[in-house]
């Protein structure tokens, strides 16, 4: 795992248990409940154990405190039943801490899938809510099959088109394998997402050609400039596959809207241009979200362990294939993600230099008790 570490040679390395314990002491002094905290920890944390640094303790501010700050997310969550039909479900968010609300909504589908053999639970007037693998892992964990997805401000331009329309819409399922890890894939419908760009500014790199492109139709790479312009319509991500229908970006574009469809038409919710955060006088408002989640129970079928074993088998046989030439394996998805945990288990979490200045300024506006070695080298 040296080369693993190398990746993060000027990081500062946190324990698991400090840095949730931290930023569930900020949640709790920015107004939020201190059980809706631990959900909200507990769901960021998850990411930073799992080698996904976009959606951490790197999103704690810039999107949770501030939007607090902002007057634009409620830190107190109020969840209304819209409508509870044995298998299904439609929940109101309120605009309230969206970990919060789609920890509800995935559980409500659990206990459906339990009685009924699926669950499905659609959600409106929410807000981003971290992780999307977060809660395909609860179905996961229960011996279910977890689906879910979002929309988001809009971002990615459609096909043969350079104006951002859709968000980058995860569509994320986690299945159970008789392994040590399940199958899970949780990614963006567009070649990249935002928080995969601030972490190339955090690091000031420029951007792979291919990810952005601007309104001239040309790839962007100028990191800084593009998390401006993504913000104001000036610059648009590729959907997966790429520009144009080449390398067949519109199999992207068309899954991003069926994420779309699926997180504003079953809950009756906003979408696209409804979600840029800004009225009609540029003032900042909610971003009104809408998420879904699905949970299969195999037990309504043919049982949780031959599914299991199946899904294992099928897992086993893809890393078991014939390699390219100088490949020295393959990955099934949620194994790469595993064995991050397993290393920063021991290790912890990197936090590089720009989000230790965050920390330490959380800390000294709330006056909270934390010191941290790294600050010995930011004094410098």
């Amino acid at each position: 795992m040296s080369s693993y570490a190398d990746a993060y040679k000027d990081c500062a390395w946190i324990s698991f248990e400090d840095l949730q314990a931290f930023m569930v002491d900020a949640l709790k002094h920015a107004g939020v409940p201190e059980d809706d905290a631990k959900i909200i920890g507990d769901v960021l944390i998850e990411s930073d154990k799992r080698g996904i640094d976009s959606h951490g303790i790197g999103r704690l501010k810039p999107i949770y405190i501030d939007r607090i700050d902002a007057g634009i997310l409620n830190p107190v969550t109020k969840i209304d039943v819209i409508k509870d039909e044995k298998a299904c479900a439609v929940l109101d968010g309120n605009n309230g801490m969206g970990h919060v609300v789609a920890y509800r909504a995935m559980g409500m589908a659990i206990e459906k899938a339990k009685e009924y053999g699926l669950g499905m639970v659609a959600v409106r007037n929410s807000t981003h809510y971290g992780i999307a693998g977060y809660y395909a892992s609860m179905a996961v964990k229960a011996g279910m099959v977890g689906v879910t997805g979002t929309n988001a401000r809009p971002s990615i331009a459609p096909t043969f088109g350079v104006e951002n329309m859709l968000g980058t819409n995860p569509l994320t399922f986690g299945i159970p394998t008789d392994e040590p890890f399940p199958f899970m894939l949780d990614c963006a419908t567009s070649v990249t997402q935002r928080g995969k760009i601030e972490v190339y500014g955090r690091a000031n790199k420029e951007l792979p050609p291919g990810w952005v492109i601007g309104l001239d139709g040309n790839t962007r790479t100028d990191t800084q400039q593009v998390l401006v312009d993504l913000t104001c319509g000036k610059a648009a991500l590729a959907p997966l596959g790429g520009v144009g229908d080449t390398t067949a970006g519109y199999k992207g574009y068309g899954y991003a809207t069926v994420v779309e469809i699926l997180s504003a038409a079953l809950q009756k919710g906003a979408f696209m241009k409804a979600l840029n955060g800004f009225d009609a006088d540029h003032n900042r408002i909610p971003y009104p979200l809408g998420h879904f989640f699905l949970a299969i129970n195999p037990a309504f079928f043919m049982g949780v362990e031959t599914f299991k074993h199946i899904a294992g088998e099928i897992c086993r046989g893809l890393r078991a294939s014939q390699k390219a030439p100088g490949q020295e394996r393959i990955y099934t998805p949620g194994e790469k993600e595993w064995i991050a945990y397993n290393y920063r288990s021991e290790h912890g979490c990197p936090v590089p230099e720009s989000l230790q200045r965050v920390m330490v300024t959380l800390r000294d506006r709330w006056s909270m008790p934390y010191k941290w070695d790294f600050e010995k080298n930011l004094a410098k």
